[in-house]
């Protein structure tokens, strides 16, 4: 990526909008990020594609504009991020979505695709979908209480130790919260 391509944002609402083109980007990429040692959804590396493109297919085979929606980050053409953003219709917490497997691409990190992902899942959030609030859990000590800190998020609660990405080595599960949108 140049430093003058500026990322596309679209948003898939419904499993019939996934080409097989984006499918296979999208397990490029979370392969991509879950060798590489990103807690995306897989705990140890490296991956299995079989695994992570069955992973991809249910998470597209659950879209719908209500409760399900997927977001990618394109530059000239290719995938290089994503995000999946979904809520609940029962009433007690039909007010907040939840962000999963926000991603990209090891060679555009830094370039603000991953900000500009959750910028957009907000405005989706609170404009489309007519939600109050963003619920995340994301890996302590790498960093990402800061990225999310950032873009306004908060840190509400912390599980000490929750995961054990091997023996001895355990980290946190960070809890984070965005509210109001």
């Amino acid at each position: 990526m140049t430093s003058d391509s500026v990322p596309i944002l679209t948003q898939f609402v419904r499993p019939e909008e996934i080409t097989e083109d984006l499918l296979l980007a999208l397990v490029e990429c979370w392969s991509e990020v879950s060798n590489a040692g990103g807690a995306a959804g897989f705990p140890f590396p490296p991956v299995d594609s079989v695994e992570v493109t069955a992973a991809v297919k249910r998470l597209i085979a659950g879209l719908s504009p209500t409760g399900s929606r997927l977001i990618v980050a394109m530059v000239d053409g290719g995938l290089v991020g994503w995000l999946n953003l979904r809520c609940d219709a029962h009433p007690l917490v039909a007010h907040w979505g939840t962000l999963h497997h926000v991603q990209t691409r090891l060679d555009v990190r830094g370039q603000g695709i991953g900000a500009g992902l959750v910028r957009r899942a907000r405005d989706v959030a609170r404009d489309e979908m007519g939600l109050e609030q963003l619920h995340l859990a994301a890996r302590g000590g790498v960093g990402l209480e800061e990225f999310y800190g950032r873009l306004g998020w908060q840190e509400i609660g912390r599980w000490p130790g929750a995961l054990r990405l091997a023996d001895g080595d355990d980290c946190d599960e960070v809890l984070m919260l965005l509210s109001p949108l």
